[in-house]
């Protein structure tokens, strides 16, 4: 349903280097870059894999706003949501939700929650049983 989705950044350095590393297990990194200079406002990193940006980071969030945003990333397998958690926390995450099964939503949610620098909610996800 969705093509793409971005969100503005208090931190746009910081919070690329925690992405950079908490999406690598998952295999997701910047294949697109744009800089303020050529966009002639804000600087935009996107995320994806096979060649096309699916989540974007730019700048231009003012510090000490309260909007958050959720973002659940696909993972192949559970011990890539285990790699993600792990990876996302050692960047400077925050826990908000460790790997396990979330059976309130069904039997094979297997998921891990992260804040990032932003207070973001970042999740990844697998679904299939074990």
């Amino acid at each position: 349903m969705l093509d793409h989705m971005g969100f503005p950044v208090v931190d746009y350095d910081k919070s690329r280097a925690f992405y950079d590393k908490a999406l690598a297990p998952l295999g997701v990194t910047v294949v697109m870059a744009v800089s303020a200079e050529e966009t002639g406002g804000d600087a935009f990193a996107g995320y994806g894999s096979d060649g096309k940006p699916d989540f974007w980071l730019a700048t231009g969030r003012p510090a000490g706003e309260t909007m958050h945003f959720h973002v659940a990333f696909v993972a192949k397998d559970r011990a890539t949501v285990d790699a993600f958690y792990a990876t996302a926390m050692a960047a400077g995450g925050r826990d908000n939700g460790g790997p396990g099964i979330r059976p309130h939503y069904h039997p094979n949610y297997y998921a891990a929650f992260v804040f990032d620098p932003d207070g973001n909610n970042i999740e990844a996800v697998c679904h299939k049983p074990e």
